[in-house]
């Protein structure tokens, strides 16, 4: 190169004296003209074959020409012509000795040509749809820098009036506007078939802009700004929100991921086939055994699933990973060029511009080192998103597969845990992974650079990270420990769970006044929890301590080493700050490797419980006392099939079988055609009543009307505020139990299926109604008279219209055939038939359900239904009522604009003042002490060197070394006081939303979903107890720690006020924009998290209703959708913390620039010990600019979950439980009498009330039972006796008190209710019966025989304590409604009222019912809110009720008698 400069003139290509040894620093001539034209032009050449076969393998659509596009096009073909022009000049001029020239006459033809390159690759761009070139940018990048020093060479010869030599034009000005330029999209719009559909979406919609921004808008995350500018102005709302990526959406990821996971499993099936049958076949044996042992233990550890989700997201993250080690290169840059700069200091003959250029230098290598990490971490947070959703997606899809009996093994809770906690786990995961094997690289690399520094006593600072190292690996995984097996898993699990039932059974411990019981159970999980955090959280501290402490640690071992070795070896300011810089960065990894190995541990675990999940086989049956054995039968198309037997002989199993929901040990099942299945307890959706019986079908007029005809819901849909658009509360809360059977039941008959299968579907209704459904739907006459109908029922009236009736007795059937078959054979059977004859003939054996057309929760009633939830309609709002007198459920909703200074007060006020002044004072004292031997160093650097020695080594090591240790001692004292702190106030705070929520009335349940309040209990909760102390923690430090810097910077060099000022006016600037938006997006976030919840909830437990209709796919959109809208909030949020950091921490590089220039410009002045102490404390500033925001955001946006936990303490709330003045008999009621005086009752204020002025007095021992046609009031008489319902006017008096008077649980702990729906809980059959172990086992033991269990549960293995499931599911639906009757006989109250309880169960049992009813209640009053009318025709009175009056009261005889309303109820039920 140098002889062919030589040949054109020109110096040689590299002179050190003319670039790096002189005052006025400049390139070669040839170098100018060589290598800096030559650069830009070999990069595009070489890459441009690679980048083109990327364009032709992804086509994204056309872009049409746009006005930007041709200006690019113009002020190209304007920068090739220079070269043009150039060249001939030059060829011209120079003619004669061209070969003198060929420097100047190549570089502007290779200059022009890569130029006319780089246009044609800007058109191939445009063809294929890409629009903005990162490609493209690089070089127009370093074209520009390589022509910023021949422009300099330029401007310095025209200020020196030097005469021009003949040397090529210079282009710079034009590639800076060609680069510019070359930033912005190009803004045509693209037009393929393939992306027509995705462009009109995204017209209705908000795109995301990230996909057109430029590729500097990316990497500085621009292109975020319109949003936090929006955010700022107004808060956020969804609507503001952009539409996810086509790449980020459920639909994209699970779709892809599915192919992969079948793929897998198909894979791992064929070799555990291959596998199983060379075991069986006795090959190889023990290698066979253990290679299969070791794919089912991969399969459910997990291992399986994270193989499948490296597949899919592994390149692209990969490409994060390739960020951060450019990240660490450049940190590792930066104390070498900080030791130039000390360097510089000290040598007093140093040209000035050798400062200048390493300040710079250190700016741009801080800036590199900030952008890499940023888009480091926006990738891992991408991936993240992706995993989450893609995991949610895999857990859902699974829940929607497993068969109800395998679900058994998993609880709603834990799967609602496995897409909360364990994808967050995952997410974690993703994020710090690459820490694992980064970090110890980093630590190795930084020992090497302290080695050059200070030789072997870098073998101390080894051995000090070798001690602190195991100790925090120790506490990391005591820590896991604690948080996996104790926290997490078990207690707030259990906690979790037992909210979740809580929540479910609401209304059965509103009854019983169980709450108290219910709540010390919740708070002795939350107790061993907290417990369990307080221990984690003082193991965090000495963890915390010691790495606050570490870069202390380290320098106090090596320095005080190095001294002591040899008196020759001196700690000058070079070897102190560079070795301090270095040990700064040797921190960073130091804490990240415990808590990446802490995260891959929990992620492990997470991996393994959804491994196990995933894993779950359809075979998992177990704790199922209930089956079905050697059935064989045969249903003939278009035939009616009824199913009898007693309770838990298996009928219910029967028909799961043929749904294939149980575990099929032996045979087969076919069913030919479509399935249509109404289970025993109805599964509705919190949806409309409409969408219910639709079921994601089209809706069809004519068919829909008959169906609501046929299944008797017209007159329910006339009473319904908004008809049939009328919102349903989650599990159908704001209907009665037939009203839900009947939806249940025209959701099956709307689907023209093919077969059906009717769980006792009458079970529930009224006589009239259960006639009026069997003759118009089941019957020989209904609209299923063509299709195959199998009906379980324990009804006999209808059994002769059946053409095959199946026998089933403990799983097996004894007898099968039609009516007259098996009552000509004498068998069982007919003995049945002939015992029951005498009632039943008289009425309908369907007369058992429920009040048909309630529909208030618990026993409300429909005149008013729900009303209680819904504002008063004055008259002129009339006509509004139906659009919004249908909703029901309130939807979790986002508060907007900063978080209220309340919150904070009310946060800081559960701890106390007294606590919280020391710990600010603390936080002073641990910063003095850091500051004070920062500047003991930097005053030992500077000590003069005597002989080649320093004096009083010894002494200035000892008051280094003391206030070090003072410093570690308060940083462990105010995380330990911060951390007991936080548990403090999470513990009150959980104790006020717990409380808040057990005193709300039933109608605030029936409002919220039962996914808020979950969402509240786990989410919210755990913010309180870690993120809102964690943020606290590091904000006070990292704040203290910028006072720090500030204070030393301002020591070194006072101008720096100058700078500092603006920056920090611009930092809070920045922050305050980013803060408004984050803690919106924050909320937004968390609301639409809610629905999520709700909807897996929902599903899992209506799961076989799905599968059943097929409707699988739709259910799978729908949870789709609620995924993405939750993640089109996160993503942005995520986005929001990489905004406000990439422009923080040019902020915070802008104070390096500041600290190092002013050094460098005060040399004279300022001694190499102040400068290294100023710019190594500088350049943390970076970092604790972003921490202080992110720490503050964070302690923003989690202090929001106290925001939404108090939300409930606003809500109305019942009367007191207890009175404590109150002077009650411990044996009230004592007679059992009740009286109403002119009661009256309404569902809420402003409208019409419910029950008028009813005036009656029930005597002792009395048995009283309540009738009335749908809306008379009847149930509301119950809900009054209860208070469930205030009174509205009047009183009601029981042995003489004012029930009013009185606390609830003193009322409803003295009176039984036996109620529709039998809810039992998780835990022993001991703890159901009776929760506050008040009663005896022999008592126990007693009400079971009573009740008709004993034989039952002395069966089981476990007696008393036999373990429950979740709802109860473990027992049939009979045995728990017998339960809630051993319930009523163990509390043996003066008071029974009696609704629907014998709903479920077959007629023999309930014969037996009637009978201990009659028999162990004939002291009592009892009121039965009566439905089978035969039951109470040897009562002494009955109530007819009429639109909330009592029409009729009398005895049944009298009544008849009268010929009145009671006497044609007798009649249409063939009692008369």
């Amino acid at each position: 190169m140098d002889a062919f400069c030589r040949l054109s003139g020109l110096d040689p290509l590299w002179d050190w004296n003319r670039t790096w040894y002189t005052a006025n620093p400049d390139l070669t001539q040839c170098f100018q003209n060589t290598v800096l034209v030559w650069v830009p032009c070999i990069y595009l050449w070489l890459l441009a074959p690679f980048y083109c076969l990327h364009l032709y393998c992804h086509d994204r659509g056309h872009i049409q020409m746009s006005c930007l596009c041709s200006a690019k096009m113009v002020l190209g073909f304007l920068l090739a012509s220079f070269g043009f022009v150039e060249f001939f000049y030059i060829l011209l001029e120079r003619s004669q000795d061209i070969q003198h020239h060929m420097v100047f006459l190549l570089s502007p033809i290779i200059r022009s040509l890569t130029v006319i390159l780089a246009m044609c690759i800007i058109q191939l761009e445009r063809i294929r749809g890409c629009r903005s070139s990162i490609f493209l940018f690089l070089f127009w990048v370093l074209a520009v820098v390589c022509a910023l020093v021949p422009l300099r060479a330029k401007i310095q010869l025209a200020m020196d009036e030097v005469s021009r030599t003949s040397a090529p034009f210079n282009h710079q000005p034009t590639d800076s506007a060609r680069m510019c330029i070359s930033q912005k999209p190009s803004s045509g719009e693209r037009f393929t078939a393939k992306t027509t559909v995705s462009l009109v979406f995204n017209l209705l919609q908000n795109p995301c802009p990230v996909k057109d921004a430029s590729f500097l808008s990316k990497i500085l995350f621009w292109w975020f700004t319109g949003l936090v500018v929006k955010g700022y102005r107004t808060p956020l709302e969804a609507g503001d929100l952009w539409t996810l990526r086509e790449e980020d959406t459920s639909q994209k990821i699970i779709s892809d991921l599915e192919q992969d996971w079948t793929a897998e499993c198909a894979k791992l099936q064929k070799q555990e086939k291959a596998l199983a049958s060379g075991v069986a076949l006795g090959s190889r044996l023990p290698e066979q055994a253990q290679l299969l042992r070791k794919l089912q233990k991969e399969q459910s550890s997990g291992f399986f699933l994270l193989r499948t989700l490296a597949r899919k997201f592994g390149p692209y993250f990969l490409t994060g990973t390739l960020c951060i080690i450019f990240h660490d290169a450049f940190m590792f840059a930066i104390p070498q060029v900080l030791s130039l700069l000390l360097d510089f200091m000290r040598d007093e003959d140093a040209p000035l511009w050798k400062g200048y250029f390493y300040a710079t230098l250190m700016f741009l290598l801080s800036c590199l080192q900030s952008l890499f990490n940023h888009q480091y971490m926006y990738t891992c947070f991408t991936v993240g998103m992706r995993v989450k959703t893609a995991v949610m997606g895999l857990v859902y899809r699974k829940s929607l597969v497993i068969n109800s009996s395998a679900r058994r093994t998993c609880t709603v809770g834990e799967i609602v845990n496995l897409v909360s906690a364990d994808t967050q786990k995952l997410m974690d995961f993703v994020v710090y992974f690459n820490a694992v094997w980064l970090a110890p690289i980093e630590i190795a690399l930084c020992l090497f650079f302290l080695w050059q520094h200070l030789g072997p006593s870098a073998l101390a600072g080894i051995a000090t990270v070798i001690l602190i190292f195991p100790l925090n690996g120790f506490i990391a995984k005591k820590r896991s420990k604690l948080q996996v097996k104790a926290i997490q898993m078990k207690f707030m699990d259990g906690r979790i769970r037992l909210m979740n039932e809580i929540l479910n059974g609401i209304k059965i411990l509103k009854f019983y006044a169980w709450e108290k019981a219910f709540l010390e159970q919740v708070l002795g999980y939350r107790e061993k929890e907290l417990k369990a955090l307080k221990k984690s959280q003082i193991l965090y501290s000495i963890s915390i301590a010691s790495f606050n402490s570490s870069s202390f640690l380290i320098a106090f071992a090596m320095f005080g080493v190095y001294v002591m070795l040899d008196d020759k070896n001196v700690l000058d300011a070079q070897k102190v700050f560079v070795s301090m810089a270095l040990i700064n960065i040797l921190k960073t990894p130091l804490s990240q490797l415990p808590f990446a190995i802490s995260t891959t541990l929990q992620a492990v675990v997470s991996l393994k419980r959804l491994g196990n999940f995933t894993n779950i086989h359809n075979s998992a049956y177990r704790k199922i006392h209930f089956f079905v054995d050697r059935i064989s039968v045969s249903v003939p198309r278009g035939s009616l099939v009824a199913v009898v037997g007693p309770v838990g002989s298996g009928k219910s199993s029967l028909l799961s079988a043929m749904l294939g929901e149980t575990e099929k040990r032996s045979g087969q099942v076919t069913v030919k055609g479509s399935v249509a299945y109404v289970p025993q307890q109805a599964w509705i959706q919190n949806a409309t009543v409409q969408d219910n019986i639709i079921f994601g079908r089209e809706k069809l007029k004519t068919w829909y009307h008959r169906v609501l005809e046929a299944c008797a819901l017209l007159p329910d849909l006339d009473i319904l505020p908004a008809g049939d658009a009328t919102e349903i509360g989650e599990k159908g809360l704001n209907l009665s139990g037939g009203q839900k059977q009947r939806v249940s039941l025209a959701r099956a008959v709307y689907r023209k299926a093919d077969v059906y299968l009717l769980d006792d579907p009458l079970s529930a209704v009224d006589a009239h109604v259960g006639q009026h459904i069997f003759d118009k739907v089941i019957g020989p006459k209904g609209v299923l008279r063509d299709k195959t109908r199998i009906l379980v029922t324990h009804g006999m009236s209808f059994l002769p219209q059946a053409d095959l009736i199946l026998v089933l007795v403990d799983g097996e059937i004894t007898e099968s055939g039609s009516y007259q078959e098996l009552l000509s054979r004498h068998g069982a059977f007919a003995d049945f038939i002939h015992t029951f004859a005498s009632t039943e003939r008289k009425e309908s054996a369907i007369q058992r359900g429920k009040e048909t057309f309630q529909t208030l929760v618990l026993l409300g009633d429909t005149t008013n239904t729900n009303l209680q939830n819904m504002e008063p309609v004055s008259e002129t709002d009339q006509e509004q009522v139906p659009e919004d007198l249908g909703k029901l459920t309130e939807a979790d909703k986002a508060r907007t604009g900063r978080v209220r200074l309340d919150m904070y007060k009310k946060y800081f006020k559960t701890i106390g003042l007294a606590i919280i002044i020391p710990i600010v004072f603390l936080y002073a004292f641990q910063q003095g002490a850091s500051l004070a031997y920062n500047y003991w160093l930097s005053k030992w650097a500077d000590d003069p060197v005597v002989n080649g020695t320093q004096i009083d080594t010894d002494l200035k090591l000892t008051v280094f070394g003391a206030l070090g240790f003072v410093q570690g001692v308060a940083i462990f004292g105010t995380t330990v006081a911060i951390s007991i702190c936080g548990i403090i106030a999470s513990r009150h705070l959980h104790m006020d939303l717990l409380n808040n929520v057990l005193h709300s009335p039933m109608s605030f349940f029936e409002s919220t979903p039962s996914g808020n309040l979950l969402n509240r209990f786990a989410k919210e909760i755990d913010a309180i107890d870690c993120m809102v102390p964690e943020g606290l923690k590091m904000m006070l430090s990292y704040v203290f720690k910028l006072m720090e810097v500030c204070i030393i910077v301002l020591m070194a060099t006072p101008f720096a006020a100058v700078i500092i000022l603006p920056l920090s006016f611009l930092y809070a600037f920045v922050q305050s924009f980013y803060v408004a938006t984050s803690c919106q997006l924050r909320r937004l976030e968390a609301v639409s998290r809610s629905p999520i919840y709700t909807h897996f909830n929902e599903t899992v437990q209506g799961a076989s209703v799905i599968r059943a209709f097929g409707e699988q796919s739709r259910f799978i959109l729908q949870a789709n959708d609620r995924v993405d809208f939750n993640q089109t909030s996160y993503f942005p949020r995520f986005v929001a913390t990489r905004w406000l950091a990439v422009n923080l921490e040019f902020v915070g590089n802008g104070v390096v620039l500041a600290a190092a220039i002013l050094s460098v410009m005060g040399k004279s002045t300022l001694s190499p010990g102040i400068v290294g102490l100023a710019v190594s404390h500088s350049l943390q500033v970076t970092g604790i600019l972003s921490w202080i925001v992110r720490s503050w955001t964070d302690v923003e946006n989690n202090i929001v979950s106290v925001e939404r936990v108090n939300e409930y303490a606003d809500t109305p709330k019942e009367a007191s439980w207890s009175i404590e003045s109150s002077s009650l008999p411990q044996a009230w009621p004592q007679n059992g009498t009740i009286e109403f005086q002119d009661y009256g009752l309404q569902y809420r204020k402003g409208l019409e009330l419910a029950l008028k002025g009813i005036t009656l007095h029930i005597h002792e021992r009395e048995k009283v039972g309540i009738v009335g046609r749908t809306g008379a009031g009847k149930s509301s008489l119950a809900l009054g006796i209860f208070r469930i319902l205030e009174a509205a006017k009047g009183k009601i008096f029981i042995d003489g008190v004012d029930i009013a008077d009185i606390g609830l649980h003193d009322l409803r702990s003295r009176i039984t209710i036996i109620p529709q729906d039998p809810v039992l809980f998780s835990g022993s059959l001991r703890m159901n019966l009776d929760p506050f172990d008040t009663y005896t086992d022999e008592e126990v033991w007693s009400s079971l025989e009573l009740a008709h269990l004993k034989n039952f549960v002395s069966n089981l293995p476990d007696k008393l304590n036999h373990e429950c499931t979740e709802g109860g599911e473990n027992l049939s639906l009979g045995q728990r409604q017998l339960v809630c009757l051993a319930r009523a006989l163990l509390r043996k109250t003066k008071i029974l009222v009696l609704d629907e309880a014998t709903a479920a169960v077959d007629l023999e049992t309930d014969t037996l019912i009637q009978s201990t009813i009659r028999t162990q209640f004939e002291d009592c009053t009892v009121l039965t809110i009566a439905h089978r009318l035969n039951t109470i025709m040897d009562y002494t009175r009955v109530i007819v009720m009429d639109r909330g009056h009592v029409s009729e009261m009398d005895s049944p005889a009298n009544l008849i008698s009268q010929r009145g309303q009671f006497y044609r109820m007798c009649r249409e039920a063939g009692l008369v």
